[in-house]
Parts: structure tokens; C-alpha cells; sequence
């Protein structure tokens, strides 16, 4: 029961302070241990295909298991002074694996930039949330690569999370974490990272796949309670959820597609190369900025109908255990 208390309370403090740039954050401490690991892993291994996946493998395994066990001795450390100190961990943790706030407070800077009309710092703004290029984009452009980080972060950031955190509190739901930070730091499929970044990318393939999904129905159920078309998020997202080379990516995104009435994907540059991405969802009108703040209030929505479900079920679990 406290770790469910406890997630509730995260999820209530994320969507208070959202993430303040002064205090210290475990994404941040993740990102500082992989960027100290990577090149002792490589100098470890031979510069090799092999080689290089081997080291991808053991960064992996060592961020994540490390992350779990040091979670799991803080919380066991702080329990044995009190529970009550243990309930006030385990929530600040449960918070910081949580980023809705933060997400909608970035993506609103892209649609305060392109609302006063300056196209310039509303490219500067989305290459702050996006990994593409965005030094050429025309103002739909920017609109919907802001709207496509919302709908995949909207599950990456918050439901997964919420997912991870139910099932196993905060030591699962920080590893949990530490994978998705890989992924966004070493998982591309450039010159550098495409054998040493393989194992952190297809070991967020795996782990998001059943939350993701999730994701995807929460936005469709969450559509016409956000005062959005749930007929049209319904429709797009059983024809287009798969039309991704990513076997997780479509699911939220084309969900959140339809629920606007707008299309979402379609040709990017990563790294200087262009991806073609299949479209997902039909126009039924030009995007404009205003679909930022659309987005981000069905996210909102579609995350509270997922810490619902993710309670609901966690309390089912532990009653059949006979453990209420």
C-alpha cells in the first residue's frame, strides 16, 4: 500500500513543480555515469562489432542493476529509521521518475515562440525536447515535431513510468529510467552508436512494449474526456498504430493524431540524414500552435485514466494476495 501512496504523491508533486533546475535529478546522474562508462567500456573491449555490442551490453546491465539495488538500499536504509521516512523517499523518487510537467512546460515555450510569431527561437525551443534537425522547419513543422514529443513522451515519460512504478515501486521504476536514458543518449543508429548503443536501444524496444500500448489506449479512452475527437483517435490509431520502424513509437502518436484531426510523422533529419517515417493519421485541418496545448491536455487526462488503472490494480493484486 505505501508504495501505491507513494507513487499518487509523485505523481501530485510532478504535476506541482514540475522539474526545478536546482535540485539534483537521477536522469541527471544517469547521464553523468554513462557518459563516465562509455569510454572505459570501449577502451575495455575491442573496437570490433562484437566487441563494441559487448560493451553496449554491460552498460546496460550495470546501470541498470546498479540503479535498482541503490534504490532499493535507500528506501531499506530509510525504512529502518521509519516508515514514514520511507512513504517521504519513496514519493520524492516516484516524482522524479516522472517528467508530464516538464514536458508541457517545454513544448508550451515552442507554442508561446510560434504564437508571437518568431520562428527562430521557436526552432531553438523544439530542438530542446526533439532529436532531429530543426534549423529548417517552417512553422508546421515545429507545431507538429512538438506534438509528436508530447504523444511519445507521453508514454517514455509518464506512463511507463507509472507502469514500472506500480508494479514494482521506486527501484523498478528508476531502472526503468536508466534504460530510457540510454536509449535517448546512445541508442541512434549512427556511425558511433550502432553496435555500442544496440543493446540499450532494443532493451527499450522490450520494456516499452506492453506500456506502450497502454499508452495508446489511455489517449483514445482520454480523447473525448480532453474535449477531442475519441472517434477519430479510435479510427487512426487501429489503422496506423503499427506503421512505425519502431515497434512502440506509432502506438501514442497515431492515437494522438487522430484525437487532433491532424497527420504526425513523415521525412526528418537525424544527424544530417533523412528518415522517412510513414505518415500517421489524415488532415482534416492545417496544425497550428494552439495543437501544443490540445496535446499536452490530453496527455494530462490520458496519464490520470493510467494512474487510476495502474492503482486499481495494484490494490486487485494485493487483496488476492491477501496483503490489504
Amino acid at each position: 500500500m505505501t508504495t501505491m501512496i507513494a507513487l499518487v504523491i509523485g505523481f501530485a508533486l510532478d504535476a506541482v513543480l514540475g522539474d526545478p533546475r536546482w535540485l539534483p535529478h537521477p536522469v541527471v546522474l544517469m547521464g553523468r555515469a554513462i557518459s563516465a562508462l562509455e569510454p572505459r567500456l570501449r577502451a575495455a573491449f575491442p573496437p570490433t562489432q562484437r566487441g563494441l555490442r559487448a560493451a553496449g551490453k554491460v552498460l546496460v546491465a550495470v546501470l541498470v542493476i546498479s540503479t535498482f539495488v541503490l534504490t532499493s538500499a535507500v528506501l531499506w536504509l530509510s525504512g529502518l529509521v521509519s516508515p514514514w521516512l520511507r512513504l517521504a523517499v519513496e514519493s520524492w523518487l516516484s516524482y522524479q521518475a516522472l517528467a508530464a510537467c516538464e514536458l508541457r512546460r517545454q513544448t508550451m515555450a515552442v507554442r508561446a515562440e510560434l504564437l508571437r510569431g518568431d520562428l527562430p527561437a521557436a526552432r531553438k525551443a523544439v530542438s530542446m525536447v526533439v532529436g532531429r534537425e530543426t534549423a529548417h522547419l517552417d512553422e508546421a513543422g515545429v507545431a507538429r515535431a512538438a506534438v509528436e514529443t508530447v504523444a511519445e513522451n507521453a508514454s517514455d515519460g509518464v506512463i511507463a513510468p507509472l507502469v514500472f512504478l506500480a508494479v514494482g515501486g521506486a527501484p523498478l521504476g528508476l531502472a526503468y529510467k536508466a534504460v530510457n536514458t540510454m536509449d535517448s543518449m546512445i541508442g541512434y543508429k549512427n556511425e558511433r552508436y550502432l553496435d555500442f548503443g544496440r543493446a540499450a536501444a532494443l532493451t527499450d524496444d522490450v520494456v516499452n512494449w506492453l506500456p506502450a500500448r497502454f499508452a495508446g489506449v489511455c489517449i483514445v479512452a482520454a480523447a473525448p474526456l480532453a474535449g477531442l475527437d475519441g472517434a477519430g483517435a479510435r479510427r487512426v490509431w487501429r489503422s496506423d498504430r503499427h506503421k512505425s520502424e519502431s515497434p512502440n513509437a506509432a502506438q501514442t502518436e497515431s492515437a494522438m493524431a487522430g484525437a487532433l484531426g491532424i497527420h504526425l510523422n513523415g521525412d526528418a533529419t537525424y544527424f544530417g540524414r533523412v528518415v522517412h517515417k510513414p505518415q500517421l493519421g489524415v488532415d482534416t485541418r492545417p496544425i497550428e500552435a494552439d495543437d501544443i496545448r490540445r496535446a499536452g491536455r490530453l496527455m494530462y487526462v490520458a496519464c490520470a485514466l493510467a494512474l487510476v488503472v495502474c492503482a486499481c490494480a495494484r490494490m486487485a493484486v494485493l487483496l488476492a494476495l491477501g496483503r490489504m
